[in-house]
């Protein structure tokens, strides 16, 4: 765990700083990272506005050490919640996982959040809370939450 800090600490750091003069969120594609459950690297690609596909290779540490992939379709809502300064839209969707493990698993995602979209800025942060529903092996309800941070590249 060390040695993960030793290394979130520094790109946390660049994210945030690093600014540009365009419009904040100006591009489609964003790469960061996502800690809590799972940990590891997070992607985005803007759809439009309103719609987005994310994904995420990350380890698991529920219940057993395990390497996790997961990709949602989600909606975003911009009218909930005002701010201001940046945008901040709650999001929901669906999606898959594959937990790969000694018991590996397959099951749908519910991912429900909120995105901060910095103003002058092409960085995100995120928190996430997800149910999921395990189908293979066997059909097991379980929770996943995180919160992350992402670049945007035009």
């Amino acid at each position: 765990m060390k040695h993960f800090s030793r290394i979130l600490l520094p790109v946390i750091f660049l994210i945030f700083f690093w600014t540009e003069a365009a419009n904040a969120q100006s591009g489609k594609f964003g790469v960061g990272i996502i800690a809590g459950e799972p940990t590891g690297l997070s992607l985005k690609y803007k759809l439009s506005q309103n719609n987005a596909i994310d994904a995420a290779a990350a380890w698991s540490f529920l219940k057993e050490a395990a390497f996790h992939v997961h990709a949602d379709y989600l909606f975003h809502d911009y009218s909930l919640i005002n701010v201001t300064k940046g945008r901040l839209p709650f999001y929901y969707g669906i999606g898959a996982r594959l937990k790969l493990s000694e018991k590996s698993r397959v099951g749908v995602r519910i991912p429900l959040g909120l995105a901060y979209e910095f103003a002058n800025s092409p960085v995100d942060i995120f928190l996430e809370v997800v149910p999921l529903l395990d189908l293979a092996p066997s059909t097991e309800l379980n929770l996943n939450g995180a919160v992350g941070v992402r670049f945007y590249f035009e």
